[in-house]
């Protein structure tokens, strides 16, 4: 009448977890790092003396992330 709230065992081996190795991870964590400096640097610095770009578009497109992040601009 009753079931039981256990699950019956299963018969499928459990697979192993395999570790993934700091050399694989690297090049990717340095890609990665790489692109976060870029945007940082185009949400936080991206205008006046210091501009890659001419022009307002980019303070314009990126001027609420600016302020979220707490950079001034203004």
């Amino acid at each position: 009448m009753a079931q039981s709230a256990v699950p019956a065992p299963s018969s499928q081996p459990v697979p192993e977890i395999t570790p993934i190795s700091l050399k694989a991870i690297a090049p990717w964590a340095l890609f990665f790092g790489v692109l976060m400096l870029i945007l940082l640097y185009f949400v936080g610095a991206e205008q006046g003396a210091t501009a890659v770009v001419s022009g307002e578009n980019v303070h314009e497109w990126v001027h609420d992330g600016r302020h979220l992040l707490g950079f001034p601009c203004h």
